[in-house]
């Protein structure tokens, strides 16, 4: 990554259509992920943390503001390839209909990622250090727990190299053990690159966020307060 932020969100605010002009779902938002950076986004439900991810991810729009990459305002024709750098990660990935491996190789059949081939090898070995063998890609996708297809949404992120992961409640449904490994490989993947990678993660297990983040910012009423540095 260039030298400075990676993003900046510069007040940035997402109405809800349904309630009209007031219907501020997030206002008023600036949020800076450096290179390196383990940034926690708290807050209590319904203040907009989700919202936030999206609208950062540019999965949706924003009504203000503006989002930068590596100090350039991502906009129109340069959206797809920020979000080939910068992916989120929902708390209920969405999956296709086939096996886990189908759903891992999809991403190679979009244009966005043309000339990238699916690494079996590099699959299985994430897998590994999720506790999962090889014959997991067989499952279908329809079977899957909801912590399983948490874990594969995940690898299906990490196998496509993005520079920063945006991470919304990545543990939410799994149980002590595949946690601690999802924080173990998370944090591996950090230190590989910290120069180039970042990664923000919501949470609301206050542990948790102590344990994987080094600031945090706070969402309340859909506006920023104060950060708190570890």
């Amino acid at each position: 990554m260039a030298n400075g932020p990676a993003i900046e969100a510069v007040g940035i605010g997402r109405r809800d259509p349904r309630r009209g002009a007031d219907g501020w779902l997030i206002r008023g938002v600036d949020l800076v992920v450096h290179p390196g950076d383990r940034l926690g986004v708290l807050g209590p439900s319904g203040a907009g943390k989700s919202v936030l991810l999206r609208a950062v991810a540019r999965l949706d729009p924003i009504d203000e503001g503006s989002i930068h990459w590596q100090g350039r305002e991502v906009l129109g024709d340069g959206v797809p390839a920020y979000r080939r750098q910068v992916i989120y990660l929902h708390q209920r990935p969405a999956l296709m209909e086939g096996t886990v491996e189908e759903n891992l190789q999809y991403p190679f059949t979009l244009r966005a990622h043309r000339g990238r081939t699916f690494d079996l090898a590099r699959v299985e070995a994430i897998l590994h250090r999720l506790g999962r063998e090889a014959g997991f890609l067989a499952k279908n996708a329809r079977d899957l727990s909801g912590g399983e297809s948490q874990l594969v949404g995940l690898v299906r992120a990490l196998q496509l190299d993005p520079r920063v992961l945006l991470l919304d409640e990545p543990t939410a449904s799994l149980d002590p053990v595949a946690t601690e490994a999802v924080e173990g490989l998370l944090g591996d993947w950090l230190a590989d690159r910290p120069d180039e990678r970042a990664l923000v993660w919501v949470s609301h297990d206050a542990d948790q966020a102590r344990r994987m983040t080094d600031r945090r910012v706070f969402l309340r009423a859909g506006g920023v307060a104060p950060e708190e540095n570890v």
